[in-house]
């Protein structure tokens, strides 16, 4: 069946949907957890009257922050899969996959290291240096796998593939070669484990992945014309090229900023586009939007079922997130396999 074609009223009526189950699922969460709180107790709490203090303290700075962040995650690692997927034209695409998130949890590990995550400096080395990380793992990448002038995306993938695990070993090494004080957090990022964050560093998260989520989507019609074909793009004035690279450094960026503080949590940019291109169709200008707010709503989700799984003991997000997008993967391999052979 071919998908509805996207108009303004079809747009905004599929966004307000996700949205509302986006804030469904973040009013869900709130109730989760070791301490059980009635959807009454949370109303009175966000509005700052009636709340017993220690609730509203659970709620307001534990609770809250870590479903932001949740939210945030899933947006940015969803919308860079489903840029990915398209200037690569590639389906087993995603910011995992490609190493870049690999790259940028070792430059946030590196941050530690150097000191960079002091007190004094700490709310922003963190994210510049996990986004230097994936920049350069961006760059290796581009160059490794371009062939007379052309960027070829089976091998981005299988290099992106060698760098991921070189940057998992170079992480677990500096962890058991250095003070372990030092890298306590290690660990964290090597499993993908979401905790509490201050507001001002949820609003600054926000205006990064924000920012780089303008852009991508600035460039939905060209994520359409590169996905029919990139001679075909160029054809219709599309520079491919420059597209690719702009796309792939604005993606970089919003991953490297929620892995920054998220870890490595796996598969949500692969598998939460696919849902999307499945449920809404192709076309990027809802495309985009929607695999944000699907990756959003989804990962609040699975952190408040890994935070009530096994209560009291917490299960990392991104075990939850290896184990369902491993079979998805295989699955979309086995799907894709002669459209990717053929690249």
């Amino acid at each position: 069946m071919r998908p509805s074609r996207l108009t303004p009223r079809r747009l905004a009526m599929v966004l307000l949907l996700l949205a509302g189950c986006l804030l469904l699922s973040m009013a869900l969460a709130l109730t989760m957890g070791s301490v059980r709180v009635p959807p009454g107790t949370i109303l009175q709490a966000l509005s700052g009257r009636g709340a017993p203090e220690e609730t509203s303290i659970i709620l307001l700075q534990v609770r809250l922050p870590r479903i932001l962040l949740a939210a945030l995650t899933g947006a940015a690692l969803a919308c860079a899969g489903a840029s990915f997927q398209a200037v690569l034209r590639n389906p087993l695409a995603d910011p995992y996959i490609l190493g870049i998130s690999g790259g940028a949890a070792l430059g946030a590990i590196l941050s530690t290291l150097t000191g960079g995550d002091s007190p004094l400096s700490g709310v922003l080395a963190r994210p510049i240096f996990a986004f230097a990380g994936a920049c350069l793992t961006v760059l290796a990448i581009l160059a490794l796998s371009r062939s007379r002038g052309v960027t070829a995306s089976t091998p981005m993938l299988l290099i992106g593939w060698i760098f991921n695990s070189f940057f998992l070993a170079l992480i677990l090494f500096l962890e058991t070669a250095v003070d372990f004080s030092r890298v306590r957090g290690a660990i964290f990022w090597l499993v993908g484990t979401l905790s509490p964050v201050p507001y001002p560093v949820l609003a600054g998260l926000t205006a990064a992945v924000g920012s780089g989520f303008v852009i991508l989507w600035l460039l939905s019609r060209d994520f359409d014309l590169i996905c029919a074909g990139e001679e075909t793009a160029r054809h219709m004035g599309c520079n491919v090229e420059r597209t690719r690279v702009v796309a792939i450094l604005a993606a970089s960026l919003i991953t490297a900023a929620v892995v920054s503080f998220s870890g490595l949590i796996g598969f949500v940019g692969l598998i939460v586009p696919h849902a999307a291109r499945f449920l809404f169709g192709p076309d990027h200008r809802l495309l985009l939007p929607a695999s944000a707010l699907l990756g959003s709503a989804g990962l609040v989700l699975a952190d408040a079922l890994s935070r009530t799984l096994l209560a009291p003991t917490e299960v990392p997000v991104g075990v939850l997130t290896v184990l369902v997008g491993g079979p998805a993967f295989i699955l979309l391999y086995r799907r894709h396999r002669g459209e990717i052979s053929h690249d």
